[in-house]
């Protein structure tokens, strides 16, 4: 019988993988921050600070990641 398939790796081992969770991670809570501020703001400590932390670098580097997002989906294209 052929051997069974290898398992699939998870975003933590693929680099790639990492980026493309790390950018929809900032791209999505920069736009919740925009929608509804309140969501983030009352969560800047503990685990759930994290996503608040992800929002600003989203509002406040947003030129520099929607750039890292198109040249993230020509490569998802091309690869």
């Amino acid at each position: 019988p052929p051997p069974p398939p290898p398992p699939a790796m998870s975003a933590l081992f693929n680099f790639q993988s990492l980026l493309v969770v790390s950018l929809l991670l900032i791209c999505t809570c920069a736009h919740l921050r925009a929608l509804y501020p309140a969501l983030l703001d009352r969560n800047k400590q503990g685990f759930l600070g994290l996503f608040w932390k992800a929002a600003r670098i989203g509002e406040r580097l947003s030129p520099w990641v929607a750039l890292s997002c198109i040249v993230m989906g020509v490569a998802l294209l091309f690869s």
